[in-house]
């Protein structure tokens, strides 16, 4: 039977408990297990980090809710990216990447993945022959997306890429973090891999980190698995269990999470003192109609540019109150943050650099109205 995608957050890979019937999957807070016999472990399980049932009920919703057959939690979002870089390329290879993507994304390129031999070029991914002109027949292994592009809000179109990476022998990888997998399933359109920071809207709650992949091929799952044990970041069973309790309020957050940034984005879109404000949702977005023809909803991220400049905009930060000053995205609550010098520091001074009169809102299910009213009077 088909289940709906609220179901499966509930049920996916989280049965009762067969020993005593316990509805919520056990903490299985162990870094071994008893063996029958030598080379006969039970049910599989001989060590945490190669396995264990917390972490496996996790990895069962996330596949199930990404729609592949293979999902796999990590210690972080940079630990799923890294564990997916190495099991995919090797030195000398090449990757195509956002032209605007978070600040973590790209330190791992340019700062770590760049010393072991691997190339990577930025392209403005809303532009496919921006992408198919990035590209290095033979080389290019992966070609790498944001949508939303974090912090712009760019849209790329999943499909079209997907082709274009297929046409040059190179996988498409999604980082579907600001989407979530309620709004937006990038395997469906032709991704190969999704990439998740589950630290965000998945786990929901801004108290546990974590991370994901899910494969849409069998094979390549495998692949994924064999180095996500032999590289060992992996997500512990407590993580694994608070990331299961996000989970299943996924759905309804989310819808809460896009009324209030829809409400929010138009009365920014109207304040003499935001220059521009970037939220898809929006008619006068470039990425709209891409984006409404592959999300559900918009989501609950906006950015938008203090007409005041750099200052300004830093200012905006400081003075809000209900918006808690801080980095991260996807909790209940909502937080304000200057990417330019907060997540997206390690950008500075590349084509990654964000604009210095940027703020980036993460909109959270509070009541709406004193989410206006604190901006009002950040903006004032």
């Amino acid at each position: 039977m088909n289940h709906g995608f609220d179901t499966l957050a509930i049920h996916a890979g989280q049965d009762p408990e067969a020993r005593t019937g316990a509805v919520i999957p056990p903490i299985y807070q162990t870094s071994t297990y008893a063996q029958d016999a030598v080379g006969a472990p039970r049910q599989g399980y001989e060590y945490s980090r190669s396995g264990n049932p917390t972490r496996d009920a996790l990895q069962e919703c996330l596949a199930a809710l990404e729609g592949g057959p293979v999902g796999l939690a990590f210690a972080s979002g940079l630990a799923a990216e890294d564990t997916l870089l190495r099991a995919v390329c090797a030195p000398g290879d090449h990757v195509v990447i956002p032209d605007d993507a978070y600040g973590g994304t790209y330190r791992l390129f340019a700062r770590v993945a760049q010393r072991w031999g691997l190339t990577y070029t930025p392209a403005k991914v809303s532009d496919p022959d921006a992408v198919r002109a990035a590209i290095r027949p033979g080389t290019t292994k992966i070609v790498w997306l944001e949508t939303p592009t974090n912090p712009l809000l760019g849209i790329a179109d999943i499909a079209t890429l997907a082709a274009v990476a297929h046409d040059a022998g190179a996988l498409l990888v999604v980082d579907n973090t600001f989407a979530s997998p309620y709004l937006q399933q990038p395997i469906a359109l032709g991704a190969d891999v999704v990439v998740h920071s589950t630290t965000k809207y998945i786990g929901g709650h801004s108290d546990v980190v974590g991370g994901a992949l899910v494969a849409a091929d069998a094979a390549l799952g495998e692949e994924l698995r064999y180095h996500q044990n032999a590289m060992g970041a992996v997500n512990g069973p407590f993580d694994a269990w608070l990331t299961l309790r996000g989970i299943k309020t996924l759905g309804v957050r989310m819808d809460r999470h896009c009324d209030n940034a829809e409400r929010i984005a138009a009365y920014l879109d109207g304040h003499a003192k935001v220059r521009e404000v970037l939220y898809p949702g929006l008619p006068s977005h470039p990425g709209h109609e891409v984006a409404a023809k592959q999300m559900r909803r918009f989501g609950g991220m906006i950015s938008f540019r203090a007409a005041g400049g750099e200052e300004h905009a830093v200012d905006i930060c400081n003075r809000a109150k209900l918006f808690v000053l801080a980095e991260s995205l996807g909790g209940v609550e909502s937080l304000i943050e200057h990417p330019g010098r907060m997540t997206h520091a390690s950008a500075a001074g590349s084509p990654l650099e964000v604009p210095g009169d940027l703020v980036r809102l993460s909109v959270g299910i509070e009541t709406v109205e004193d989410l206006l009213a604190d901006l009002e009077q950040a903006l004032s």
